[in-house]
């Protein structure tokens, strides 16, 4: 701006061209060439303005830094480069040659179907066996305590993935797990059901016994066994597992005062939750049935009779089928049982079926086991049906979270190269063998103290041995409640059937039916033909 002759600012000269309109007829007007852009600022001007003339040898040095730096960081970019291609080639030569030999071991699995690592019962079973062993130990590790009421709700939350952190050791896959009143099963396991905690933890190692039955039940439930067959993994409902924790309390009390009782006996509680947000919800319990002994015939008795048979043509063809209540009284079966033993069956079993009916539940039922004397083990019932499984676990040192993103890259590679662990015939290499004698760490309890279940006896309560057989007993299901859903069940089908012979009936009717039936269906009992619908 320009000053006037007194120092004071004018304002500034407006211009004589007029500004044109916007030209949308495409007709030539002047070409006004574009002001020039300011000059930029040369060295010269840079180096006086800091105090260094064009050419100072300070500037050259500086240069010479930045150039020598910027080159070492390519190169190491360069090198990096080459480390991860030689990796990647490296976990693909390593993928290929799995690849090939999981083909190879699956031409060798004998018994079953084969289930790989994209099976997601084997996934589920392989993360349930490890959060369990995880969670368990740490609640081992701590000194025991008297429990409080906390205890019977509390629940600790475990995450595991690929690389593992300072808390969870590495894992195969990515889940969560979930252990419900750590502190209640840990004191039911010890000091009520005498598990030794090392035994315990030693049955739940990295091979597991996989046979997928079904729940003699409607429940859909399945079943895992441990390797040494003492305890079973068999999945819950969401429902179920809440109905548990609350009558947890309860059932506590029950075994505390009832030592020999034929309930399930409950370890532990768990939650598993898989990718995508499901969870699934499982309980580790004792297994009725002995790893040393066959079982021939298998009951599952409730005192219902309406809807309870299996058929007889499809038991001839699969011997090994659950059979029900109207099987066993048309086959006119009873329990072998002296007057000693007879008593003692007789009594648990009213004390139960009294706990059963105040907790408010039904549809339970007492699954029998019978294992012929004279059959032996030699139809090998076992070794037909139970598959072993090993996973191959890489062996990883453990991350902290602070370098969770830095291993991320490792995670990945982690679990491009992990392949299917194959399941094993009972007989090839590196399979376990199940024992051929009892081990004899139940018979401190009435009911398993005859090689792990209870022998049958004559009348002056003398071990029958030809011909003899063992039972093997225990009351299960016990978590259905007399719901709405129930007692809409029970009105259809008593519109239908006789509503007294029906499977669902309120908690008291039921507790009252189930030990009428077991004491007839004993040896000196009316029988169960009465039972059976008119």
């Amino acid at each position: 701006m320009s000053q006037s002759p007194d120092g004071h600012l004018l304002p500034p000269q407006m211009s004589a061209h007029r500004p044109t309109r916007r030209n949308t007829t495409g007709s030539a007007r002047p070409f006004i060439p574009p002001p020039t852009a300011p000059q930029r600022m040369g060295t010269t001007r840079y180096s006086t303005q800091y105090g260094h003339e064009e050419g100072d040898p300070a500037d050259d040095q500086l240069a010479s830094d930045i150039q020598a730096a910027a080159e070492q960081i390519r190169q190491e970019r360069l090198s990096k480069r080459a480390k991860q291609q030689q990796e990647a080639e490296a976990e693909a030569a390593l993928t290929r040659a799995q690849t090939g030999k999981g083909k190879e071991d699956a031409n060798g699995v004998l018994v079953g179907n084969l289930i790989g690592e994209d099976h997601v019962n084997y996934v589920m079973m392989y993360n349930m066996l490890t959060g369990l062993r995880i969670g368990v130990s740490r609640c081992q590790a701590k000194m025991k305590r008297p429990l409080t009421d906390e205890d019977f709700h509390g629940a600790h939350k475990y995450s595991f993935d690929i690389v593992g952190n300072e808390l969870t050791p590495s894992a195969k896959y990515d889940f969560k797990f979930k252990d419900y009143a750590s502190w209640v099963f840990r004191e039911l396991r010890e000091d009520y059901f005498q598990l030794d905690p090392a035994d315990y933890l030693v049955s739940l190692t990295s091979k597991y016994i996989l046979s997928e039955l079904g729940s003699p039940g409607k429940s859909g439930s399945f079943f895992y066994f441990s390797r040494d067959y003492k305890f079973i993994i068999k999945t819950i409902r969401h429902s179920e597992a809440k109905f548990l924790l609350s009558i947890l309390k309860l059932y506590h009390a029950h075994v505390k005062t009832n030592p020999h009782t034929l309930l399930s006996r409950f370890y532990g509680l768990h939650r598993v939750k898989l990718p995508r947000g499901r969870k699934i919800h499982f309980v580790v319990m004792n297994n009725l049935f002995p790893p040393h002994r066959d079982i021939h015939e298998t009951y599952d008795l409730k005192g219902s009779t309406v809807g309870r048979e299996y058929p007889e043509e499809k038991a001839k063809q699969n011997p090994h089928a659950v059979l029900k209540d109207i099987n066993w009284i048309d086959r006119s079966k009873i329990l072998e049982l002296g007057p000693e033993k007879r008593a003692f069956l007789t009594e648990q079993l009213r004390r139960d079926a009294e706990f059963l009916k105040n907790i408010g539940v039904m549809d339970y039922s007492l699954l029998i086991g019978i294992h012929n004397l004279q059959r032996g083990n030699r139809d090998n019932v076992r070794r037909n049906t139970l598959k072993v499984f090993s996973p191959a676990i890489p062996m990883r040192r453990r991350h902290t979270q602070q370098n969770k993103g830095a291993t991320s890259h490792e995670a990945a590679a982690l679990r491009r190269v992990m392949r299917e662990a194959d399941p094993q015939s009972f007989g090839m290499k590196g399979a376990i063998k199940l024992p051929e004698q009892d081990t004899g760490d139940r018979q401190q309890f009435i009911f398993y103290q005859d090689e792990g279940g209870f022998q049958a006896t004559g009348e002056q309560n003398e071990p029958q041995s030809n011909p003899g057989a063992i039972y093997y007993l225990g009351v299960i299901d016990i978590l259905t409640p007399y719901n709405s859903l129930k007692k809409l069940e029970h009105l259809w089908k008593g519109a239908q059937h006789d509503r007294h012979k029906i499977s669902p009936v309120p908690p008291t009717e039921y507790s009252d039916r189930f030990f009428s039936f077991m004491k007839a269906i004993m040896r000196g009992g009316e029988g169960g033909a009465k039972f059976k619908p008119s």
